[in-house]
């Protein structure tokens, strides 16, 4: 019976060993492929596949790389140590991914090559920040074998050297860039989908095309009042208006579900033989610091956040930082959805060095338990120090990023990404001499032929444009300016640069001094929309008529160039400060007609507004200039007045005004013409001729800021030669109380010496006072904010708890900066009181009295 269980056993396990071999055989077939897929869609450079990493230089690589320290061998021990146990325990797993080695041929443990860094630049402060940084700076090479971990894995200051990587050299990157900002982030070492393994996002939506999600509002029910006034009966028939909705619903979806059937033929992908099998490394942000709400996944080929429920993670065999080794012990049949992140709970997760497993960020309760079970468990711990192994530092040098290369970015300067019917290119400012940095061109088919719509994006240009859209079905331009532009333009939205021709310009209204914020021209017609006017004036709206007609009116313009004016319409907001009756709702200056209509604003609990229709005299009634007023030249409604006012002084009076202001009017829709023209004249010469602003802070690229900048450098040092050698005279206060003799006695040099002295330590002692009664007013303040938090915590929202937190904050941080002034404070006045007494002992003047003092 034993000898036919272990010849079962052996057949088991021969079966087993084919069954791998014939998966390597298949990942070695597809290897190929997939290379040369991933280097598609990627379109990294030529060489990248093909290059060799053993030829690279280590020979100016620090020592660390090149030998383990005593440390380091301890934990290789008890790494192995560990292995062993993992393997008897669990012999249906893969191996884990614990030491591999590094580009010297050294094995390092994977903790101890993740390196924490901040770097100084403001974008790698934030996760997203750091994401697209690594994605874009970074060529992606995938791993030799689909199916298994790599046996190398590089510094990640020699991945940044060379600018390429597998996914295992990305995670590392990037989980060092995110721990240095704070953020609570593990390398994973799992599975994910053939898409996710090769960098395929041709079945992905651009995230630039996604839409956010819409919150949707709760609609207020307002309560039914019986005394409401009921509306009118809806006389439709409301079975045919559902008949017609269903059979427009149902079209509807056919042709929908037609058009996604047509796309799921395209785009099923084939399928994979290496599914749940393809090894992927991404890494994994745990909620809590840096304000984190929840837990995500960020695949560092593409720099973009996933749940940790994403169907495209198929499992997970461990997780790890600069600190520890989680290996994961939870079933993954369906993929990461289940999956339970707290690395703390020993059962879902075997930690690796359990004397390092620690909570990195605890709530407050959290950490008032945890000062109490610290007090409680001292000798626990004292004996727990001897069997307790925490992580050796990170053997990799500093990780350092120019300006110049966080500038530059990708490899070359130029990225494309192909996604889903959406092609995005990405370049380094200044490459381009137009400015242009990314461009997305949108297809109407999967095969990318047929261009719809053309974005682009632009920096560092002196016209202020950064954004332009154009869609190529109704050739309309949009392009978005920067604030700071000449005229205050924003948004200009044409077809052609030609005059008149259709355009909608949007501009600043807080920039401009008459409160514009749209202007809609065209050839026939103008609409000017206003926003914060003094006058109240919200909308003009002009009508023009054709060149052909020579109108010849009173006070109109003969120009050629002039489109002739024959109605202009003005809309006012509500004037609070008049009557409604007197106050003008919608004016209505008709040019070739010679009448103006006037329209007030409704008063309450009324139905129609009051009217004035004025009807200009023609030229032989005349008397000169000046108007004959007479009763049939005006119509007025009062609205809740029956009564004709028979007054004509007022109405003579109002129609003056009237003229004159029609007058203004014509003088300003020519001058926004005339800007309209302007703005034409000069977006075309900038098109022309595009110029990059440079930063003054540029300072490889500003030449001229860096030659004026040497010059008066120069001249200074030309003016002042030897002037920074210069001391001040320290002694001269204390040398005018004694007459400012050329000897002195031994006496007088003792009092010089002594006053000197005993004013320097009672300037420190002054300072060291400030700063004490500075350090115990925050003090007091913080205590004062606390006790008045406690007695109102019950009653404070929760934007007014964060922002009273916020403020303790920084009451808090005042408090920590006093304290080490204090403190530096106190430990430099003996030195500085020493130096200063063994420089008086040298001085020239003191030296021949105090030489043996």
């Amino acid at each position: 019976g034993g000898s036919m269980e272990v010849l079962e056993e052996n057949e088991e396990e021969e079966q087993r060993e084919e069954e791998e071999l014939k998966a390597l055989e298949i990942s070695d077939e597809l290897q190929d492929v997939e290379t040369t897929l991933s280097t598609e869609k990627v379109c990294v450079p030529s060489d990248v596949p093909d290059f060799d990493w053993s030829s690279i230089d280590t020979s100016q690589l620090p020592s660390s790389y090149k030998t383990n320290s005593l440390k380091e061998k301890k934990l290789l021990h008890i790494t192995d140590h560990f292995l062993q146990q993992y393997t008897h325990l669990c012999p249906d797993r893969k191996p884990l991914f614990l030491h591999p080695v590094n580009e010297c041929g050294v094995e390092k443990f994977v903790s101890t090559t993740v390196r924490p860094t901040l770097l100084p630049y403001t974008e790698l402060y934030c996760w997203d920040g750091c994401a697209s940084f690594v994605s874009d700076y970074l060529a992606m090479e995938p791993l030799k074998s689909p199916v298994t971990p790599p046996s190398l894995l590089y510094s990640p200051t020699t991945i940044l050297k060379y600018q390429r990587g597998n996914c295992f050299d990305f995670s590392v990157l990037l989980c060092s860039m995110l721990i240095g900002a704070g953020y609570d982030a593990y390398c994973v070492h799992g599975y994910a989908t053939r898409e996710i393994c090769t960098l395929n996002e041709t079945l992905e939506l651009c995230p630039l095309l996604k839409k956010p999600q819409e919150v949707p509002r709760e609609e207020i029910q307002k309560k039914s009042s019986k005394y409401r006034v009921k509306p009118p009966p809806d006389l439709q028939s409301k079975f045919e208006l559902q008949q017609e909705a269903t059979k427009a619903a149902e079209r509807e979806a056919a042709q929908k579900n037609k058009e996604r059937e047509e796309e799921k033929e395209v785009e099923k992908p084939k399928r994979d033989p290496l599914h749940s099998l393809r090894v992927h490394a991404w890494v994994l942000v745990l909620s809590g610091k840096r304000e984190v709400p929840e837990t995500f996944f960020i695949n560092p080929f593409t720099g973009n956040r996933h749940s940790t429920t994403d169907e495209h993670f198929l499992g997970i065999e461990s997780v790890w930082n600069h600190r520890n080794y989680w290996v994961n012990m939870q079933d993954c049949w369906n993929g990461c959805k289940d999956l339970v992140f707290d690395l703390g709970d020993a059962i879902r997760w075997e930690v690796m060095l359990s004397g390092s497993n620690k909570p990195l960020q605890l709530l407050p309760d959290a950490e008032e338990e945890k000062e109490l079970s610290d007090r409680d468990m001292d000798d626990t711990q004292e004996k727990e120090k001897d069997t307790s192994f925490d992580m050796p530092p990170s053997w990799v040098a500093p990780i350092q990023i120019s300006p110049r290369e966080f500038e530059t970015r990708c490899s070359e300067g130029r990225k494309v990404i192909l996604y889903k019917k959406a092609k995005l290119e990405k370049w380094a400012p200044y490459l381009n001499s137009d400015g242009l940095v990314k461009r997305l061109t949108v297809y109407a088919d999967l095969d990318c032929t047929e261009v719809v719509e053309v974005r682009e994006w632009f920096k560092n240009r002196e016209d202020m444009l950064g954004r332009r859209e154009v869609n190529k079905q109704t050739q309309l331009t949009t392009e978005y300016f920067s604030p700071g532009r000449l005229l205050g333009l924003k948004a200009h939205t044409y077809t052609s640069l030609e005059p008149e021709t259709e355009r909608t310009m949007e501009f600043y209204s807080e920039a401009r001094v008459d409160g514009l914020q749209k202007r809609v021209d065209n050839a026939n017609e103008m609409t000017e929309y206003f926003v914060g006017r003094d006058d109240f004036l919200h909308i003009r709206h002009t009508e023009f008529g054709k060149r052909g007609k020579k109108i010849h009116l009173a006070g109109t313009r003969t120009d050629i160039n002039s489109r002739p004016i024959v109605q202009i319409k003005e809309c006012f907001l509500r004037n609070l400060e008049k009557p409604a009756d007197e106050d003008v709702a919608e004016r209505i200056f008709l040019i070739t007609e010679e009448m103006i209509h006037l329209t007030y604003h409704l008063k309450d609990k009324y139905i129609t507004a009051s009217k004035k229709e004025f009807f200009k005299a023609a030229e032989g009634d005349r008397k000169g200039n000046e108007i004959v007023m007479t009763p049939e030249m005006c119509i007025t409604y009062q609205a809740g007045s029956c009564e004709k006012d028979k007054k004509l002084l007022h109405l003579y009076k109002l129609l003056q005004e009237l003229t004159e202001e029609e007058k203004q009017l014509k003088h300003q829709i020519w001058q926004s013409a005339a800007e309209v023209l302007n703005i034409l004249k000069i977006r075309e010469n900038e098109e022309t001729a595009v110029k990059l602003s440079v930063s003054i802070y540029d300072t490889e690229r500003n030449e001229k800021g860096r030659q004026q900048y040497e010059a008066m450098k120069n001249a200074a040092e030309d003016e002042l030669p030897g002037h920074a050698q210069q001391d001040l005279d320290y002694l001269a206060p204390f040398l005018l109380q004694i007459g400012l003799r050329e000897r002195m006695t031994k006496g007088q040099a003792l009092r010089v010496r002594d006053a000197c002295l005993t004013d320097f330590k009672g300037r420190l002692l002054d300072k060291a006072n400030i700063i004490q009664a500075r350090f115990e007013k925050a003090v007091e303040e913080l205590r004062k904010k606390n006790q008045w938090f406690q007695d109102n915590k019950s009653r404070l929202s929760a934007e007014e708890e964060d922002d009273f937190l916020a403020r303790c904050s920084e009451t808090t941080f005042r408090i920590h900066v006093l304290a080490l002034r204090l403190n530096r404070l106190k430990q430099v006045a003996p030195q500085k009181y020493l130096a200063l007494e063994e420089k008086l002992r040298k001085d020239p003047r003191l030296a021949e009295h105090l030489g043996h003092a």
